[in-house]
């Protein structure tokens, strides 16, 4: 496997479009359609949130039933979350529209929303940004990230990744690209993510491999604690590659799952390192488990304690917060076991062994927290079982944004 350059255009037969159709923002682009030449089998997971928006309903009934997806569109700026029958129907329409300018079926259209919650779309304006994008649709690298840009929020920076592979002698690229930056808390996935791949693969397995890789990735990250209404990540495949159809878990099955790996944990990462107003991605891991559900749910403790988060904003190596949020997570462990590190480019420094603290250097520890990618590393020595999960410093910023975000 190797990372190449791009996004959801990297993959065989995949374009994408994006237009200005000032939908809530007045300088930008703001929508965004992905379209494969071939109709593509396909996979999702929502939120577990039960207030779900609009497009979460309407792409699970289609996923789950219509016979294939053909495209995806996407808006920022108005979530349609909490829009009653009026927005169910801007989902029928906005596919209808996205159909009848494709000339496909309208049950082969995604449609995904971001944004305020509780506001309507303006659907002359989405209606005017679908018969704007479809001519521009192109498989080029600049089409895929101007996607991925157009689909932001309060994201400071684009978010994709592509890599490819051998399966059944032939070159398999699996390429995505995500949003999200607040309300991150996901009990499935995360906000949007869109990931596509030219593989020949079952719907059967195809979805299985997203649901079982999700658990180590999207589920892992957090960074404030808060699920959204409209978390969805969607999967499809168009079997463009020319590979012998995957049907069983084999060689290549495990190759596919590897490449999609790679791809969801890349993004995930990069919504945690892009959490509002933060300046740093913590990262957590937790080794020596008894079991991966005792792991993850240490980890994820961690990474969601506010104070722990605080402290990592002021480079302040406090190992006691860590160890705090490990007691109440729920998961039964030894605190007198428990061996604590930090860790990142400037250096390891471990802190405390057997939870009792070492006589370390503050100076030091000050030095390895100020970089922008943190780890604390616990040992819990229980066992051979391990977690990771991400997260992100909190900061001043992170509550301006949100003081102001409908504004």
């Amino acid at each position: 496997m190797k990372e190449i350059h791009g996004g959801v255009t990297a993959a065989a037969g995949f374009k994408a479009a994006s237009t200005a159709a000032g939908i809530k923002y007045k300088d930008r682009k703001d929508m965004a359609m992905i379209y494969s030449e071939v109709p593509c089998k396909a996979a999702g997971t929502y939120t577990t949130n039960v207030v779900k928006a609009a497009p979460v309903k309407w792409d699970k009934k289609m996923v789950d039933h219509a016979p294939a997806i053909h495209a995806i569109v996407i808006n920022a700026g108005i979530a349609n979350a909490c829009t009653g029958r009026e927005g169910d129907a801007y989902c029928e329409e906005t596919a209808n529209e996205t159909a009848t300018c494709l000339s496909i079926p309208s049950d082969s259209v995604l449609v995904a929303s971001t944004g305020v919650i509780g506001k309507q779309l303006p659907m002359d304006r989405i209606t005017a940004g679908i018969n704007a994008m479809v001519p521009m649709l192109l498989e080029t690298i600049e089409s895929g990230t101007d996607a991925a840009t157009a689909i932001m929020t309060t994201d400071t920076v684009k978010k994709e990744a592509a890599v490819q592979f051998q399966a059944g002698g032939k070159t398999i690229t699996v390429g995505g690209m995500c949003k999200g930056s607040g309300m991150i808390h996901p009990d499935m996935c995360t906000m949007l993510s869109f990931v596509t791949t030219d593989i020949s693969i079952s719907k059967e397995l195809l979805g299985e491999a997203l649901r079982e890789d999700i658990k180590d990735t999207y589920n892992m990250i957090s960074v404030d604690g808060d699920t959204s209404t409209n978390d969805t990540v969607l999967l499809l495949a168009n079997g463009l590659a020319g590979n012998e159809e995957i049907t069983e878990k084999n060689e290549d099955y495990y190759a596919f799952l590897n490449a999609l790996h790679y791809i969801n944990e890349t993004l995930a990462k990069k919504i945690a390192g892009d959490g509002e107003g933060c300046t740093a991605l913590f990262e957590v891991k937790i080794v020596g488990a008894q079991t991966k559900e005792q792991a993850v749910t240490l980890s994820k403790s961690v990474i969601t304690s506010s104070l722990t988060k605080a402290a990592i904003f002021g480079h302040d190596a406090n190992w006691g917060r860590i160890l705090c949020a490990m007691g109440y997570s729920g998961a039964e462990f030894d605190p007198e076991q428990v061996d604590l590190y930090f860790e990142s480019a400037a250096g390891t420094l471990k802190i405390i062994e057997d939870g009792v603290a070492l006589p370390y250097s503050e100076e030091e520890a000050t030095k390895i927290l100020s970089e922008p990618e943190v780890t604390a590393i616990a040992d819990i020595k229980m066992g051979k079982a391990a977690a990771t999960a991400w997260g992100c410093d909190l900061t001043f910023d992170y509550v301006k944004i949100n003081a102001d975000y409908r504004s």
